[in-house]
């Protein structure tokens, strides 16, 4: 809550001349008075100040008020100029962030302040003591930047800090959701999702990593959660990382499928990313069907990716058949057998991903791996060589693309 202003400077002063110093020592008398009136009567009109327990306002906040008269009035006695101590200001605009007092509410608290304190060095003066007050109302405003400053900063330091932490307990609380160390219904309700929620996953390429862009893919997570953020509301959780993960928010009553609100996330993420931004979303009706929802999501994804499907929203129905081929049944060891020709030979099994990912152009695979074309040509008579497959017909192609997906070498 506001917590009084009481105006210094960062550096030293001038000294006050001793008129100046003469009419702020009749003021002494009155700082009781004038910190009661203060929590009790001159902040009433703040938004909010009204709803605090008389407790706050009688101890906290007027202790608070009369540590900053009393300092205000030390320092028109020191003549050595002497900067102020403004740790009890930022301790209280520590506070004041943590129980979630507006800034702007806490700023017009100082403001106040300092008009009251104006207000009795005013009454006090008598004639003849004009330049003794001018002096002291100068070297109040000149403080009052300074408090200012210093209320802000430690105020945004705090509440950053608080948002950093919810931030990071929301990621906890999500990950163990969906690796199943924590009960779907737990985690939502800390999580305040209720009801129906849409569950999407996103992929997002990243470039050669470097020492020197890890700072870059820190800002790039921090920009993509600002735009899940933007286009989904801040009721979303995410876990994040610097080439995708998982958002959960709840389900639209006009979007029941999740379809716009996949467009939506996915024009602003277009911007920002580039257009290889993939992503799937898939509603969950309840908290236990969450974690279901998120697997369901990647693998749309994974699918999408490793058939060679143009970035964008993905959907079951766009992959049914490939998704059908990627789920294992009695047949599923017999065709994940089919690269076991090839499984000791990672760089065939990534020319065969990247080929089947770029849609057989041989080129953009060439690109992709940083290979000349016949390189790959050669890599991939290897591969028929080996395994049988034609990979050029039909058949081979799927079987190829349901072999990767079974053996989990098709890309994540």
């Amino acid at each position: 809550m506001p917590d009084e202003p009481i105006p210094e400077r960062s550096g030293a002063h001038p000294a006050l001349s001793p008129a100046a110093q003469a009419l702020a020592a009749r003021c002494e008398g009155r700082v009781n008075e004038l910190a009661r009136r203060m929590a009790r009567q001159s902040f009433e009109r703040l938004p909010g100040y009204g709803e605090l327990p008389s407790d706050v306002k009688d101890v906290e906040i007027a202790a608070t008020v009369r540590n900053g008269l009393r300092l205000f009035l030390r320092r028109v006695r020191d003549t050595q100029g002497r900067a102020g101590d403004y740790s009890l200001f930022r301790e209280r605009a520590a506070q004041r962030a943590d129980e979630g007092m507006p800034l702007h509410t806490l700023l017009r608290s100082h403001s106040t302040g300092i008009y009251v304190l104006w207000q009795a060095l005013r009454d006090e003066a008598t004639d003849g003591e004009e330049g003794a007050l001018i002096e002291l109302v100068d070297f109040l405003l000149r403080g009052h930047e300074a408090v200012i400053g210093a209320v802000a900063e430690t105020y945004l330091d705090e509440q950053a800090a608080l948002f950093a932490e919810r931030r990071e307990h929301h990621r906890s609380l999500v990950r163990r959701l969906l690796d199943g160390s924590l009960p779907p219904a737990r985690a939502l309700e800390e999580l305040g999702l209720e009801g129906p929620c849409l569950v999407v996953h996103l992929h997002m390429p990243r470039g050669q990593v470097t020492a020197a862009s890890a700072v870059t893919d820190r800002r790039q997570v921090r920009r993509v959660q600002t735009v899940v953020d933007r286009a989904l509301g801040t009721e979303a959780v995410s876990l994040l990382g610097v080439d995708g993960g998982h958002v959960i928010t709840p389900r639209r009553a006009d979007d029941t499928d999740g379809v716009r609100a996949c467009e939506e996330l996915a024009a602003r993420l277009r911007q920002i990313c580039g257009d290889h931004v993939r992503l799937a979303g898939v509603t969950a009706a309840t908290p236990q069907d969450v974690p279901a929802a998120a697997r369901t999501a990647t693998d749309i994804v994974r699918v999408a990716r490793a058939c060679g499907r143009p970035a964008g929203v993905h959907r079951m129905d766009e992959v049914l058949l490939e998704y059908h081929l990627s789920r294992h049944d009695e047949s599923s060891d017999r065709i994940a057998a089919l690269l076991d020709p090839v499984g000791d030979r990672p760089e065939l099994i990534e020319t065969l991903r990247a080929h089947l990912e770029h849609r057989h152009d041989r080129r953009g695979t060439a690109r992709h791996l940083g290979l000349h074309p016949n390189t790959v040509d050669n890599r991939l008579a290897r591969i028929a060589e080996l395994t049988g497959l034609d990979i050029a017909s039909p058949r081979g192609n799927a079987l190829a693309l349901a072999a990767l997906l079974l053996r989990g070498d098709a890309p994540r």
